[in-house]
């Protein structure tokens, strides 16, 4: 007996559904995860992908697939006719990103690494929009074209969606006339449903023939655009990896992060030289520190992960002698997340809080700025190693709010990279005011955490205070029981006068080569 054929209504149209895809590489789950996890963690993609989406539709999926183009190891495209019509210029644009022997260089600097490919994402995604913005490749009328295809496929699914609903309608419970009024109704959704598919294959069409004209052109400036994308990103990595090793902050950054230093390292040749300044500075007072501390006791503190064979919990010692938990052993050696003790030393015990006002009025541009924030930055390396907090205060002029940064406040006291750039970066100029800055320190002081706290004030002495809040910040000194050593940049104008008012200790950059260096960098 044949099978019996299941009923279906001769009248009802099938339509071809619209592509789902707005991406034209392929990804898992795994790349888009990471994808992902990097937009949340470099505010500087989500911004880039707001501005460049009021721009051209599908901007998004763009910086997606240039991330994917650079950071996966087999790269694959979907069919044309899996991805929506309005998408078409991005296939151009990672056309030309493809063409020509730059492509390959950028690879070998990006592929598997989340960091540099985010980073070139970025950069290229930010010359890509400017290049839309000032309409060198593509006019008004195309991107106003690429619009309205975009409507039209938002106008076809509608219709089609209705057309699917009309027919889930039982006709079993309508009279004659019901069935007719709803045949007649089909009849007409069809109808604008193969309309709107005309005009949106027409639409595409043209668009078509549009992007081959630009498509030469497009190459060209997308290649040119790479190599300089390429060279960017070898000097950010390097300047990366300078920072890093000049001013670390005790944890391990995300890519994300690295991503936001790259972007604001490079080209930024005040940071270069802030870098290397606090580099040297950092050598000096090591080398100061461990002089005295050589063979300072030590005492086990915590249990932190780390790859100090010497330091090793007994059970990860044990996991050498079992063949499946060794290799598990040599990844997290690489990865530096074997259990370990931690130590702790004589010089990490028994020194408080450091408060630094650091003057960013305008006599402090040029060296000053860069010989303060040195100093500054070089403190706050040897409290992140001491476990002693720390607080910023950049001041100008009465009129110029402060920008307060408490550096080290996380558990262990580790720096974030994020504040380190903060404090490196800004300079607000302007006028010089010691009070107001002064009396947020002594305001500090008073708050339970910061107790036994002293004071560094970092300032090339341009200003004057009213002897009445000297004698009254003399009389808190004393209250409170603190101590303020000052720093005068004198690689210019500068002056003591003021100084001496207030201060317990002053030195100079000049004398940081000799006993100076010794007062601020080990007794301080």
């Amino acid at each position: 007996m044949p099978p019996k054929r299941s009923k279906t209504n001769p009248s009802k149209r099938s339509f071809q559904p619209l592509p789902s895809n707005t991406c034209w590489v392929e990804n898992d789950a795994y790349d888009r995860r990471v994808w992902q996890h990097l937009r949340a963690e470099a505010p500087s993609l989500s911004e880039l992908e707001q501005n460049g989406s009021m721009f051209l539709p599908h901007f998004a999926s763009l910086l997606q697939d240039i991330f994917s183009l650079l950071f996966k190891y087999n790269v694959a495209f979907h069919d044309v006719n899996d991805v929506l019509p309005s998408a078409l210029l991005n296939q151009t644009f990672l056309d030309g990103v493809r063409r020509g022997g730059q492509y390959e260089i950028l690879r070998e600097q990006t592929l598997l690494n989340e960091a540099h490919a985010g980073l070139s994402t970025l950069i290229l995604g930010e010359r890509l929009l400017g290049i839309i913005r000032e309409q060198k490749l593509l006019s008004q009328r195309d991107l106003r074209d690429l619009w309205d295809i975009q409507q039209q496929e938002e106008l076809v699914g509608r219709k089609m969606e209705e057309y699917e609903n009309a027919d889930t309608i039982p006709e079993d419970q309508l009279s004659d006339e019901g069935k007719k009024a709803l045949k007649k109704a089909k009849e007409k959704m069809a109808g604008e449903v193969q309309g709107a598919e005309a005009l949106l294959r027409h639409k595409a069409a043209q668009l078509k023939q549009d992007l081959k004209q630009i498509e030469s052109q497009a190459s060209k400036r997308l290649q040119a655009e790479s190599i300089k994308v390429a060279q960017e990103l070898e000097d950010a990595s390097e300047e990366a990896e300078t920072w890093g090793n000049a001013i670390g902050t005790g944890e391990r950054s995300p890519p994300g992060q690295k991503l936001e230093l790259g972007k604001r390292l490079a080209g930024n040749e005040k940071l270069k030289k802030l870098a290397r300044m606090v580099g040297r500075m950092k050598l000096q007072s090591l080398a100061l520190r461990k002089k005295v501390f050589e063979r300072a006791s030590e005492e086990v503190l915590e249990v932190e992960q780390g790859d100090s064979i010497h330091r090793l919990l007994p059970h990860e010692l044990l996991s050498l002698h079992h063949p499946v938990l060794r290799k598990d052993f040599y990844r997290r050696f690489l990865d530096q997340e074997l259990i370990q003790y931690s130590l702790r030393g004589v010089e990490e015990k028994g020194k408080g809080p450091m408060i630094v006002c650091l003057d960013g009025s305008s006599s402090m541009s040029g060296d000053k700025e860069i010989w303060s924030k040195a100093v500054a930055l070089t403190l706050l390396d040897i409290a992140r190693r001491q476990r002693r907090l720390f607080r910023s205060i950049c001041f100008s002029s009465a009129e110029t709010p402060l920008q307060v940064l408490d550096m080290n406040p996380r558990d262990r006291y580790q720096v974030e990279s994020k504040t380190v750039m903060d404090l490196a970066e800004y300079f607000p100029g302007g006028g010089t005011d010691f009070q107001t800055p002064l009396d947020a320190a002594l305001d500090c002081l008073r708050e339970s955490r910061f107790k036994k706290g002293d004071i560094i004030f970092i300032t090339d002495g341009e200003c004057q205070v009213n002897k009445e809040w000297a004698e009254q910040f003399r009389k808190e000194k004393d209250k409170l029981g603190f101590s303020l050593f000052s720093v005068l940049i004198d690689v210019g104008p500068a002056s003591l006068g003021t100084l001496q008012e207030f201060s317990d200790r002053i030195t100079t950059i000049k004398q940081l080569t000799g006993e100076g260096a010794k007062e601020i960098f080990l007794d301080f």
